[in-house]
Formats: structure tokens, C-alpha cells, sequence
């Protein structure tokens, strides 16, 4: 049995220019094929919670995911905490980096990347 998901069904999306910068971070950094996109959440940040959001390999617990041509590592555990999330990138004036539209986040910190459930 295989823990890889290749679906049009995924627990979090991304939006157009989240997944152009992925790809772009991807290249200037020379990720290998055996490294994935780990989404996840973590314990800390001025709210209870923070988001994990980075290249990493895969450990026990997760499951893998292809969302636009990308590899996403997501420990089973997480996904009740960031089912239905959209990532974004801002590359604003006020703003740049990676946005979490979270519907599950009860309420979250000014900085945007700490929730509580």
C-alpha cells in the first residue's frame, strides 16, 4: 500500500502565483527529486499554532501529494488542521511571502503565519 495521493483532491491548494514561486524557489535552490514541499503546522506562534512551509524529505506518518507538478509531503496528523487551506504568495509593497487562507483557523496573529483552532 502506497502512501502517495495523486488526485485532483488534496488537502490545501495554491494559487497561480503560489506555485510559480514554489517552482522558482525550487530551481535556485536545486532541490532534488528526493525532497517534497512539506506543508504543515507546528506548536508555537503568538496564537497557538504556526505553519510549516518548506523543502524537506519524507518521514514516517506522511502522506504525499501532486499538486500542480509538485511534490507535497503532509504528516496525516495535519490535515484536520489545514483541510481546505490556500497558499498564496504576495509580493507587494507591505507584503512578500506566502499567505495561509485557513478556514479552520478560529483566528490567527497579524503576522499571518500563527493560528489557534
Amino acid at each position: 500500500m502506497s502512501n502517495t495521493i495523486e488526485t485532483d483532491f488534496a488537502p490545501v491548494s495554491f494559487t497561480e502565483t503560489a506555485v510559480k514561486e514554489i517552482h522558482k524557489l525550487k530551481d535556485q535552490q536545486e532541490i532534488t527529486e528526493n525532497f517534497g514541499l512539506r506543508v504543515g503546522v507546528e506548536g508555537g506562534g503568538c496564537s497557538g499554532m504556526t505553519y510549516v512551509l518548506g523543502f524537506d524529505q519524507k518521514k514516517e506518518g506522511d502522506q504525499e501529494f501532486t499538486i500542480n507538478d509538485i511534490k507535497i509531503f503532509m504528516n496525516k496528523a495535519h490535515q484536520m488542521y489545514l483541510l481546505g487551506m490556500e497558499i498564496d504568495w504576495q509580493d507587494g509593497l507591505n507584503a512578500r511571502g506566502f499567505t495561509f487562507n485557513n478556514p479552520n483557523a478560529a483566528s490567527s496573529c497579524g503576522c499571518g503565519t500563527s493560528f489557534s483552532v
